[in-house]
């Protein structure tokens, strides 16, 4: 029994164990995640029709558009029917993107689905993404000569990939964040960091290493060696924002107030109350600038929901006009709500195959089948059974010899069956 055991334990150690359960919850793993990626996306048609779509599964094709050629994108359902043997580059989804298949990008392909497209889509926007390359350090996914393990990340803005490695700022270990905003573009859109030292996974304190800023301190940005210098007003900040630094340095630069006590205070009270209307303006990112926060060289990371924090005054509006980021203030532009449409979406379609079988036969047969369904179901329940009460492990060679006895018995219950006509 012992030498039993050791076999057994040997055996093992060859052969990782992986039971019935594990495979099925793979499996349902893997078939939501698709689910969620390509189930917004329609996979029949071609997406054109619909002009720019807010978002949608992408892929480029490499056989088509190599690297030299003009980037070019397509959708899902092009993918399949004009593209099913070319070398495709998935994209995963990006959003306000009008299907290229078929149009002058491609030199000898005509599109199947929808061959009268424009010859350009002048509002597509395009990075290296489209050729296979991904990050800063503009590297294939999955890179053969990346042996270092580390996941791909993409920034909600500019919708290219990076290794979490590349962002200056580790990934939250727990993964508690819903979206990351990289290095380049927390640069470009630099009024998030206002909101970052509030709202951000990891949060940016002023004790951090950084650019310290501070409305109070009139727009004075505090380098990492102590020392100051006076900068310009910041173009991401409101005009109200403006308004509001403008009118507290000005009467910083008063002379002090040289009438008597109860005048000053009076003054001093006029001047306060002046200050609280500014700050209830309406500006959320007027309010968040009077704080204390510093700005790094550092990707960020969100948690959910982190969009609906940002102001929509007219002018904070018409600032994410002027840098291309209106669709943060879009609810349903992240990537989360395109898969929750497409989990619904999928789940409203899916139809069970064993119904569907039912349906299409007569009554006898119905009965037949559920009969014979039920007899699998248990004594497959008392086969298993056997292997749970010994604590031995199931094999493939087990599986094959249930069914092949399965079979068998079926045989030969169906042949000592008799038949009678009236």
């Amino acid at each position: 029994m012992a030498g039993a055991e050791g076999s057994t334990g040997r055996q093992s150690e060859l052969e990782p164990v992986v039971s019935l359960v594990d495979v099925l919850e793979e499996d349902e793993e893997l078939e939501n995640e698709a689910c969620a990626v390509l189930g917004g996306s329609d996979s029949e048609k071609c997406s054109y029709a619909q002009g720019s779509v807010k978002r949608q599964a992408l892929y480029a094709c490499s056989t088509c558009t190599p690297e030299g050629e003009e980037p070019a994108g397509i959708c899902l359902a092009c993918s399949y029917e004009c593209h099913g043997s070319h070398k495709l580059f998935e994209l995963y989804t990006k959003r306000n993107f009008r299907c290229d298949c078929g149009n002058s990008k491609f030199k000898n392909l005509e599109c199947k689905l929808f061959p009268d497209k424009a010859k350009v889509n002048s509002g597509n926007k395009y990075n290296a993404n489209f050729f296979g390359l991904y990050c800063t350090c503009k590297r294939p996914y999955p890179d053969p000569e990346d042996e270092i393990p580390d996941e791909m990340i993409q920034c909600v803005v500019c919708e290219d990939w990076f290794h979490g490695r590349h962002l200056g700022a580790i990934p939250p270990e727990s993964g508690d964040f819903q979206e990351m905003v990289c290095q380049a573009c927390m640069k470009r859109c630099s009024f998030l960091w206002a909101y970052a030292a509030q709202w951000a996974v990891t949060k940016i304190s002023a004790e951090d290493d950084g650019l310290v800023q501070n409305v109070g301190d009139q727009d004075t940005i505090k380098s990492e060696n102590g020392g100051h210098q006076d900068s310009t007003l910041k173009e991401d900040v409101p005009e109200c924002g403006k308004d509001a630094i403008k009118e507290v340095k000005a009467e910083q630069n008063n002379e002090p107030c040289t009438s008597s006590s109860s005048e000053c205070d009076l003054q001093t009270m006029f001047k306060n109350q002046s200050l609280n209307t500014e700050s209830q303006s309406g500006c959320k990112l007027t309010d968040l600038k009077a704080k204390q926060f510093v700005k790094k060289e550092t990707a960020t990371y969100w948690p959910l929901n982190w969009r609906s924090k940002l102001c929509t005054c007219q002018d904070c509006m018409k600032m994410y006009g002027d840098l291309d980021v209106l669709f943060l203030t879009d609810e349903y532009d992240t990537v989360l709500a395109y898969e929750n449409k497409g989990k619904i979406d999928q789940a409203t379609d899916r139809r069970d195959p064993l119904m569907d079988t039912l349906n299409s036969m007569n009554r006898v047969q119905q009965v037949e089948l559920i009969c014979e369904y039920n007899d699998l179901k248990t004594e497959l329940k008392d086969y298993l059974k056997r292997f749970a009460d010994e604590g031995t492990v199931v094999k493939r060679e087990d599986i094959q010899q249930f069914f092949e006895e399965f079979q068998s018995k079926k045989r030969r219950r169906l042949d000592g069956m008799q038949y009678y006509c009236s």
